[in-house]
């Protein structure tokens, strides 16, 4: 058999777009993305925000022209599923760490935990967990804590939108209980939890956490890997997913042709980045109003 019978043929690129992956436990989203490359057939896969490895749900990647996108979503609020355990504190603020303090939380009632949870709702200041992603002079914290070096992280502004208490168990000393949590983008759940468990004076950790939203994009949208290795097919191509992200601006032919050249437009009025299509109702770039002008923050279909 000769060299050139013996190539495989090349598989084609997949199109550009989305997938709304729900990322099973136990796999960073590294992991996530480096699976997604082989079942899409691409190197050229990214990811939106990331999960922590003991976190279910909604992972957004993008596929490749739609890797410049990641940056531009509005993935400023997202949604959890919690579970939160009162009785022990752990180095890590969830499940996986080492207990840190055990107490008996039998006497916490639940009036006192929609209590605290009430003061963990709303514009909070919170300190972020010290095996957070958050940078210290340069350094990841959950570096430094690894290297066994003390982290020392301020406080910063947050918004809890909603903090539901669902349900409330007890078992040898210890409450247990979901909740459901809507908050901005920088929020730690598993720092809730840690600060409901101090503010109890018995202690507190993360459980377990599924996000079920991140942005517009839902578990409904969501697909395991295992579908994804059945099917692999995108979410979301790029112009729906712009459909689904930003504000939709139409334009005629000739602005659709200057902006294919990245130049600048008429504003059209629209706060923030907004999503421009030409009249094949394709997407053609995201722009941002600047006084007089608008200017492309990404051109998704450059000329040529």
């Amino acid at each position: 058999m000769s060299q050139q019978q013996s190539r495989r043929p090349r598989r084609p690129a997949p199109p550009p777009g989305l997938l709304v992956v729900d990322k099973p436990g136990g796999m960073t989203s590294h992991d996530v993305v480096a699976r997604a490359r082989r079942i899409m057939g691409t190197r050229k896969v990214g990811h939106a925000g990331t999960l922590d490895p003991m976190a279910t749900g909604v992972l957004v990647l993008g596929i490749e022209r739609a890797t410049k996108l990641l940056g531009h979503l509005a993935m400023d609020t997202k949604a959890y599923l919690a579970t939160i355990r009162l009785g022990s504190a752990t180095g890590t603020d969830d499940a996986e760490g080492e207990v840190l303090s055990t107490a008996d939380a039998s006497a916490v009632t639940e009036e006192e935990i929609h209590a605290g949870v009430a003061e963990l709702t709303g514009d909070i200041m919170q300190v972020p967990s010290s095996v957070s992603a958050v940078k210290v002079n340069g350094r990841r914290a959950y570096e430094i804590a690894r290297s066994g070096e003390s982290v020392e992280l301020a406080a910063r502004p947050v918004t809890v939108s909603r903090f539901d208490v669902l349900s409330v168990s007890r078992e040898d000393g210890a409450v247990e209980f979901d909740a459901m949590v809507d908050c901005s983008s920088g929020t730690y759940v598993r720092a809730l939890a840690r600060d409901l468990g101090s503010r109890l004076g018995v202690g507190g950790h993360l459980g377990a956490l599924r996000r079920t939203r991140v942005g517009p994009f839902g578990l409904a949208r969501a697909r395991t890997l295992d579908q994804l290795e059945q099917t692999p097919e995108l979410s979301l191509g790029l112009d729906d997913a712009v459909r689904a992200a930003f504000p939709r601006v139409d334009v005629d032919a000739s602005v659709a042709r200057a902006l294919t050249h990245g130049q600048a437009v008429p504003p059209a009025g629209v706060a923030g980045t907004y999503g421009v299509f030409g009249p094949d109702a394709h997407a053609i770039a995201l722009l941002r109003d600047e006084g007089a002008t608008a200017r492309p923050v990404l051109v998704l279909t450059p000329a040529g």
